[in-house]
């Protein structure tokens, strides 16, 4: 163990309990081994650090993965079902730029989840069989280090492409079952002509995008909003433990010149 080595090779004792420490510490300890004993200390309180910050990191991917499977899964079956069940007039004449990007939505947002699935389904098996080891090596055979980028596009897909798509596939949704309500052809020719006329369908499917709209807006910048904070959280955080490491080591350089002096 690195402990072990470094504790031969400064001659000192791991334990305090040891008949050594004790009477060491009853002689009273000198400045170069309490400056040896503050580097072992350090030395292992930054390992366990490192440990802690990659089981971290390896439950993060892992939660990322989960996240991404269960809302790629749940979207791409919406979008499947509402591609099979919508229901086209065959009497009414859509707009073919409707239809185009209808079909060029629903299959791009298809393709998109199922891709964002894939990556989940191949990678977390693998980060699940070593997070639930109970070793604290363990957690370097993970592949989550590895795999960072195609973990963060998965979760990328699954989270802000994905579900934007899926808000447009909404309103053109909403276009094409509203829109042939106006139309002549559909509409029952024996009804009262009062209760067809107002254009409801064409306003239906406005109402349904100027809701959208904003909606989308706001789903864009609060993902752009979240992200930054996310990044600015993680730059503090590592700006403070270089300040910390910084301290130690003017610390440290500190005693070494205290020891030469000596």
């Amino acid at each position: 163990m690195p402990e072990a080595t470094m504790s031969t090779e400064l001659n000192i004792p791991v334990d305090p309990s040891t008949p050594a420490v004790s009477e060491r510490e009853n002689k009273g300890m000198d400045y170069r081994d309490w400056v040896r004993r503050s580097y072992l200390e350090l030395v292992t309180s930054n390992h366990h650090s490192v440990q802690a910050l990659s089981w971290r990191k390896l439950y993060l991917s892992r939660a990322k993965l989960k996240a991404s499977s269960r809302t790629s899964a749940l979207l791409s079956g919406f979008a499947m079902v509402a591609m099979v069940e919508v229901q086209l007039e065959m009497k009414y004449d859509y707009p073919q730029p409707l239809l185009v990007a209808f079909s060029a939505c629903t299959t791009v947002l298809v393709a998109v989840h199922l891709f964002a699935l894939l990556i989940s389904t191949c990678i977390l098996p693998n980060v699940e069989a070593v997070s639930n080891i109970h070793n604290l090596n363990s957690v370097n055979e993970s592949p989550h280090d590895r795999m960072h980028y195609y973990i963060e596009l998965a979760w990328g897909f699954s989270t802000a492409l994905g579900i934007l798509l899926f808000l447009a596939e909404v309103v053109l949704l909403c276009w094409i079952k509203f829109l042939p309500i106006d139309s002549p052809q559909v509409r029952n020719e024996t009804a009262n002509p009062q209760k067809q006329s107002g254009n409801a369908g064409w306003k239906s499917a406005l109402v349904s995008t100027i809701i959208m709209v904003p909606v989308g807006i706001i789903f864009v910048i609060f993902t752009i909003h979240f992200y930054r904070t996310l990044v600015r959280h993680k730059t503090e955080r590592h700006h403070r433990e270089i300040e910390e490491l910084h301290k130690l080591k003017i610390q440290l350089d500190g005693h070494d010149r205290g020891i030469n002096v000596v």
